[in-house]
């Protein structure tokens, strides 16, 4: 059980890295919320990058134009502001918010070549060091845990089956009203599955003191006793 005590006496760094759709987000989200911490979906910077570059014409079918995309990324600006509704952060880009736009199909199809780019995340990364000043944050991504908190104190890597994956994925498109095929969502997992572990720029790997966690089989429920229970284990080694 995470008491009042716990979260009081120290504000820590917890990262959750993992494959696509393993619901990540959902969990760090579930996690801030339970601890008072902000929740910083970096997942979403790179798409609103992407949904910015396709306006822009700088990438499509999965071609991204690298020169003129570090060129306009001095023109864009990213914050998170809580949902009026649900409380949880959702993405403006510019100051419009985007949060329907950077999960269609479009964007998944075309947000690795962008995230693949050395240059866009180096400036992500920047911009995610900055949002975290301070600790009392929860931040999911392929690289957070390696590359933008390589000595955060809580470091978790999630897992599962590309069918769970995919199934999770296609269920979250329907339910937004979003055009969705499970075939082609497969396909679209695998790829970026594999541009993600094989790409020079921060690949994604699990961090050698990461605590993994296959979700295939779990619950939301199930998730969060696992993770309060390693949470008070790491609190009270510290």
């Amino acid at each position: 059980m995470i008491t009042k005590k716990m979260t009081k006496e120290r504000k820590i760094i917890i990262t959750v890295d993992g494959y696509s759709s393993c619901g990540k987000s959902t969990f760090a989200k579930a996690i801030a919320r339970e601890l008072g911490y902000i929740y910083i979906d970096s997942g979403a910077m790179y798409r609103a990058v992407t949904l910015f570059a396709l306006r822009r014409g700088l990438v499509a079918e999965g071609i991204a134009d690298e020169k003129r995309i570090l060129e306009i990324l001095p023109e864009i600006s990213i914050t998170f502001r809580p949902d009026r509704e649900t409380g949880y952060p959702v993405t403006y880009l510019n100051g419009e918010m985007v949060e329907r736009e950077i999960r269609d199909r479009e964007v998944s199809e075309n947000v690795s070549p962008v995230s693949t780019i050395a240059g866009v995340r180096a400036r992500l990364v920047e911009l995610q060091r900055a949002l975290s000043t301070g600790g009392g944050v929860v931040m999911d991504g392929r690289d957070i845990g390696t590359v933008v908190f390589p000595d955060a104190e809580l470091k978790i890597f999630m897992t599962a089956s590309p069918e769970v994956r995919a199934q999770r994925r296609y269920l979250e498109l329907v339910s937004k009203g979003l055009p969705a095929d499970f075939d082609a969502v497969m396909r679209n997992l695998s790829e970026r599955d594999r541009i993600d572990s094989s790409r020079e720029a921060s690949p994604l790997r699990r961090a050698e003191d990461a605590v993994i966690l296959d979700n295939s089989e779990m619950t939301p429920e199930e998730q969060m006793i696992w993770f309060r229970e390693l949470y008070r284990r790491r609190m009270n080694e510290s």
